[in-house]
């Protein structure tokens, strides 16, 4: 399927869930997903070195997860923060139901999917986890991490997975060119052909 497809609101070809099995927090976990979205048929690289380098999320307040696709991140945040409210937001609307749907299986009533203009401006995030579809394209990738990245409370943290060869270290540049000095960027880590890189906020 052309990567395009899965950026859409209502991709093409039918909403047909299937099952899936994978590992998330530590345990096996039994899920659905589908046709249309990114990653289908499990967690990518990306993602999956995301969740084994990253600390774990803060313990309470409000989490996002930036792209859910059927929702690993956030899902894991979910588990790993029982005590928080995770925010999870897709423009692919399969992307919202199956995360809705698979948090409902797991019993996670912390977590939410929807669509990015669903979510309250005035909430803040004190952790931002995400593997950004860095395939959108420069301009839109720009502008869609300048709208969530900006909302990290202060001492908060996000944490972002970029392939190497898609550009992780202009990226890393960019956003500390061009978010306030209120913000710090660093590589925090290499695995494999991606670049983990943290953006915080500093503290009041």
């Amino acid at each position: 399927m052309e990567s395009a497809h899965y950026f859409s609101a209502q991709p093409a070809g039918p909403f047909n869930r299937k099952p899936l099995t994978v590992e998330l927090a530590g345990a096996t976990r039994r899920l659905q997903t589908s046709g249309g979205i990114f990653s289908p048929d499990g967690i990518d690289k990306g993602t999956a070195i995301l969740l084994s380098e990253v600390p774990p999320p803060a313990p309470q307040g409000n989490l996002l997860d930036i792209g859910c696709g059927w929702g690993p991140i956030a899902l894991t945040m979910g588990l790993m923060a029982p005590h928080a409210r995770v925010h999870a937001v897709d423009v692919n609307e399969r992307c919202v139901t199956l995360t809705n749907e698979n948090a409902a299986l797991l019993e996670l009533g912390n977590v939410t999917a929807s669509l990015p203009d669903d979510v309250d401006p005035a909430v803040m995030f004190d952790t931002i986890w995400s593997n950004p579809p860095i395939r959108i394209g420069k301009d839109e990738l720009h502008n869609l991490l300048l709208r969530w990245l900006p909302r990290l409370a202060p001492g908060g943290n996000a944490w972002l997975v970029v392939q190497k060869n898609l550009g992780a270290d202009s990226l890393q540049r960019w956003l500390a060119d061009t978010l306030d000095g209120s913000f710090s960027v660093s590589r925090e880590n290499t695995s494999k052909s991606f670049r983990v890189l943290r953006i915080r906020k500093a503290s009041r």
